[in-house]
């Protein structure tokens, strides 16, 4: 090349078969309101946001302003203390710097950024705008985050703590002086540089000159960054070099250090005249500046056939739940919260244990309770709230139980609940102050068919409507009774010394019933597993079990059409497996997702429930709340702003719904009958397509017959020169038909074309557009980053 540069271009792809663990994205901080009065020395244009995402790593910052701008300063504040995340001036070359020091920022912080303005020279107030004559206020910032709670592209465009900035460090008010040269080159006047000032400044790049960095090194770091693995096709010829994940960020660091773009732009040969630098900035501008990177909200989960109830490996990868931080459960005045279940019309229910806790006094040696001289808890115990904003809706259960403990509704929505310190069960009806039936003997534990030791949980079979209880701390077993209450049979056993067999219980904490299958599953808590059971016979089916489980686990929960939860308890000492909550395809027993909450960290998840939209609630009993967690499918709506017209954009997962036609043996019949009217429906889809593709082609063949006809004619008149005037004639006609050469119709020209329209309406979203600003005496348009999206030991006794 003329300017003895390396080529650097091309693209360079990694391909994998496997999903990676971190994904890197951008979060946009800008200023949309600032006004700089004309003459003002320093002017402040301030934003902060408080972050209420999963933590994310920032590693690379970039500031924008136009001419008026001084310097940018970007921070991170936790509990009052400013951590500075960048700071540079908006008049050197813009593009990403490395973080110094690697920054994490956490739920609850606040992102607070500064631009100091001058509006010395200047005769009018400016604002914020898209020309060179307006002004900006951008600070960008490049992060990573676990891949399952990504978002790729977030903003902030407020300032949600105008009295905090009295404390921002002095360094962001301070400017940063630029080198007049650079100032010139930066915004491409060039024309007037003397050849001395050219001298000069080529003497300066060639004392200072940097070997450009070869693109496989730098490819290499981003995959590792984002966590690649041996399944890695490597599409490039330079190998990656093994280094450890602690020095990723320090090695990023050095691959984007070019500070100074003029030192790589300006090392050519001095023939070249400086126009070739200001060529070189602007495509720089043009290669660095990106389109928003869409969202992937895909979500494809295929729903299974009737009785199977498998969630197909290949989906599961895109499913995750998060926390519904808008949920208001931290705000819920509880006691110990003990059991959750959902009612026929999806209300959210409650069973906590109001003032009376369970702690080492409550019960004796022989699990007799020790504190019935509180007498029986006063408050409600029993809470139906709503699922989507936590208004209480109903309240039964007072002066009726001493520590509450499991719940489930049947499906006539009968409350069942076990009580551990009166070891019975009770039957309640939604209405009823009365209990419908009680089970057990109150304050006498025992082990025979009429008394229980601590019962744990209840389950009853939609179908057949038997009745099923875990007793529970102190006895092992699993105990049938039917409908109306009478012993039918039992199965379980201690756990012995070594390993837990099959059918074997230490504490059997809670109960999940599956009737697609028949089967009933139980936590075995302090064996750190699921059992499954065959509902008619007790008979063992399987087990799932998980490292990621740890000693304990303490709920589950079953919906319907493959999918199970569970949440787990704390580990113990030498231990590290967090608590958390599983996502798990109920077929396979593989673990599709872990999850805990954003804010307040789980203590003691007690138990599960989860509804069909996969919309999942945790109960605390330590933490004394509940948690509300929510499937990343849901629709999402985010507001967008450019040049102060505002777009709703409304993001929705899609459902694929794949039609299988091929004959399948294992096909219901219901599902050929869905089958067979999916293909009527794509038949009369086809139908009216092709009927819809032939009236439109109809005046199109009518017009080459035309065509043709009139060059037959004319071939036969004019003979040679005849031909050669049509073909350019018609040339241009089918030209402009297809909307192609300098006859194109172009709808945003012929719009921005008539008074009262503008073409800032058609101009594409971006995150950062072009950098190449217009000049006061240029009269084009000109591409701008005016991008501003909206306002983004020994088992404890529980």
């Amino acid at each position: 090349y003329t300017d003895k540069h390396k080529d650097c271009s091309g693209v360079t792809l990694h391909l994998t078969h496997q999903k990676q663990p971190l994904i890197a994205g951008m979060y946009l901080m800008m200023s949309v309101n600032t006004v700089i009065p004309p003459g003002e020395k320093a002017v402040d244009a301030d934003i902060a946001c408080h972050y209420k995402r999963f933590p994310m790593h920032l590693f690379a910052y970039r500031v924008h302003t136009h001419r008026l701008g001084k310097v940018v300063s970007g921070y991170r504040v936790r509990n009052g203390q400013w951590t500075l995340i960048g700071r540079q001036s908006p008049q050197l070359p813009q593009a990403f710097y490395p973080v110094e020091h690697p920054v994490d920022v956490s739920y609850d912080d606040i992102l607070a950024a500064r631009c100091v303005f001058s509006g010395e020279g200047r005769t009018t107030e400016t604002h914020i705008g898209g020309t060179a004559n307006d002004e900006m206020c951008n600070f960008y910032i490049m992060y990573y985050m676990e891949a399952k709670h990504a978002v790729s592209y977030m903003t902030c465009t407020q300032n949600a703590n105008p009295e905090m900035f009295r404390n921002i460090p002095q360094e962001a008010n301070i400017p940063i002086p630029v080198n007049s040269d650079m100032l010139k080159m930066t915004h491409g006047h060039h024309e007037e540089m003397k050849d001395t000032d050219k001298s000069s400044l080529l003497q300066q790049a060639e004392k200072e000159e940097e070997e450009i960095l070869d693109q496989g090194d730098f490819y290499s770091l981003l995959s590792k960054l984002l966590g690649e693995r041996e399944d890695v096709v490597h599409v490039h010829k330079h190998n990656p070099t093994e280094k450890a994940d602690s020095d990723l960020v320090a090695e990023i660091a050095n691959v984007v250090q070019k500070k100074d773009l003029a030192r790589e732009i300006t090392n050519h040969d001095e023939r070249d005249n400086t126009m070739l630098v200001r060529d070189r900035i602007h495509r720089f501008h043009r290669l660095e500046s990106t389109l928003r990177p869409p969202e992937n909200r895909h979500f494809s989960l295929q729903q299974p056939k009737h009785g199977e109830g498998s969630w197909e490996k290949e989906h599961t990868g895109d499913f995750h739940i998060e926390e519904a931080v808008e949920w208001p459960g931290l705000d819920l005045k509880l006691g110990q919260v003990s059991g959750l279940a959902l009612d026929p019309e999806n209300n959210l229910v409650i069973f906590h244990r109001g003032d009376h806790v369970w702690d080492e006094n409550s019960f004796d040696s022989k699990f007799v309770y020790q504190q019935r001289g509180l007498g029986p808890i006063e408050q409600n115990t029993v809470l139906v709230l709503n699922p989507s904003n936590a208004k209480l809706l109903h309240a039964l259960g007072k002066s009726l139980f001493y520590l509450p403990h499991g719940l489930s509704i049947d499906k006539n929505g009968n409350y069942w609940v076990t009580d551990v310190a009166l070891h019975q069960v009770f039957k309640l009806g939604a209405g009823s102050k009365e209990p419908l039936l009680i089970l057990g003997v109150a304050l006498q534990p025992g082990s025979d068919k009429n008394h229980f030791c601590q019962p744990t949980d209840v389950a009853v079979d939609p179908i057949t409507g038997s009745v099923y209880v875990s007793d529970g701390y102190c006895n092992s077993r699993i105990i049938q009774f039917s409908p109306n209450g009478l012993y039918v049979m039992q199965w379980g056993e201690e756990t012995s010394s070594g390993k837990a067999g099959p059918g074997q219980f230490h504490i059997p904490h809670s109960l999940a019933l599956i009737p697609d299958f028949r089967q009933l599953c139980v936590a075995d808590r302090e064996n750190g597993r699921i059992q499954c059971f065959r509902l008619e016979t007790g008979e063992f089916i399987r087990e799932i079990k998980h490292k990621s489980f740890g000693r304990e686990l303490f709920a589950v929960s079953y919906v319907p059409g493959g999918l199970l939860f569970a949440v787990n308890g704390k580990p113990y000492p030498g231990q590290a497996e967090p608590v958390q909550g599983f996502a798990m395809n109920f077929s396979t027993g593989e673990i599709i997702d872990t999850f805990i909450p954003l804010r307040k960290s789980f203590e003691m998840p007690h138990d599960v429930v989860a509804s069909a939209d996969k919309t999942v609630f945790v109960g605390d009993v330590h933490a004394r709340t509940v948690w509300k967690f929510a499937s990343t499918e849901k629709m999402e709506h985010r507001s967008v702003k450019k040049a102060g017209i505002e777009v709703q954009e409304i993001k929705e997962s899609e459902t694929i719904v794949e039609a299988r036609l091929k004959n399948n043996p294992e096909s219901t019949d219901p599902l050929k009958k869905q089958e067979k009217q999916h293909l009527v429906q794509q038949t009369s889809t086809g139908v009216s397509f092709v009927l819809v593709t032939t009236l439109l082609v109809i005046p199109v063949v009518v017009l080459l017959a035309i065509l043709v006809f009139i060059r037959w004619r004319k071939t036969t008149v004019y003979g040679a020169d005849g031909e050669h005037k049509l073909d350019s004639s018609s040339g241009r006609i089918l030209g402009r038909l297809g909307g192609k050469g300098g006859g194109g119709l172009n709808l945003g020209n012929f719009f921005a074309s008539h008074k009262g329209y503008s073409r800032k309406g058609f101009d594409r979203l971006s995150t950062e557009g072009s950098d190449q600003e217009k000049d006061e005496d240029d009269g084009t348009d000109s591409e701008e980053e005016c991008s501003a999206p909206p306002p983004p030991p020994a088992p404890s006794s529980s």
